[in-house]
């Protein structure tokens, strides 16, 4: 049985997606150029994952004389959102809690990042209750 492809965006798709959020189209040269880190991928390597990327509806491609000119379909913080639903539907079974509470288990987050994240998620309780239907008069 074949294996379903990912739309998920693999480490070097990444590397050419962010050359190109930076230089917004470019020739594959250009976006070659642009890539940041090393070693650098070889032209026919970007090539074939520009094909990748326009056939997973992140880039598109229009003809420029005898070049192909590509650009981004989607902008950086879609693909965040796409990447984060993935990684949580994958690795925490749909749960944004086991998520934050897997963050926080992590000596990574600071003290003011925990501040930031207690604040953000009172606030979100507060706005959601305002917007329940059973709080309306």
């Amino acid at each position: 049985m074949a294996r379903r492809r990912s739309t998920a965006l693999t480490d070097g798709e990444l590397r050419i997606m962010r050359s190109l959020w930076t230089c917004r189209r470019g020739t594959v040269g250009d976006i070659t150029d642009r890539i940041e880190g090393s070693p650098k991928p070889a032209y026919n390597t970007v090539l074939t994952m520009l094909r990748i990327l326009e056939m997973k509806g992140y880039v598109r491609h229009e003809k420029d004389g005898r070049a192909f000119v590509y650009a981004p379909v989607v902008a950086p913080r879609e693909a965040r959102r796409h990447a984060l639903s993935h990684l949580l539907h994958r690795f925490f079974d749909g749960s944004p809690e086991l998520l934050v509470l897997d963050l926080l288990g992590h000596d990574e987050a600071s003290p003011e990042e925990t501040e930031r994240l207690r604040k953000l998620i009172h606030e979100r309780t507060r706005d959601s209750a305002v917007r329940s239907p059973e709080h309306r008069p």
